[in-house]
């Protein structure tokens, strides 16, 4: 994981991964704390709750990697690594 900060394009496309799951978790965790709550176990409740941390967690990471990846972009004229 760590040669994926040394490449910019790569720390980017591992954002973009991070915001994504991020989205999905909240969601997911949303739904089960909130819209389905009558449904559920007090564990799987719980576990729902969670996610509605994680996720936004997740979120917050995967910009902070997005800015610092497009900051380290922008001095390039070029790529200056392969496309992952």
């Amino acid at each position: 994981m760590w040669g994926s900060f040394s490449c910019p394009l790569r720390a980017l496309q591992l954002a973009n991964q991070l915001l994504v799951a991020g989205v999905l978790l909240l969601v997911s965790g949303l739904l089960g704390a909130y819209g389905l709550s009558a449904q559920l176990s007090i564990g799987s409740q719980v576990a729902a709750h969670s996610l509605t941390i994680i996720g936004p967690a997740l979120l917050k990471l995967g910009y902070v990697v997005r800015l610092a990846a497009q900051q380290q972009l922008h001095g390039h004229k070029e790529p200056c690594c392969v496309a992952a």
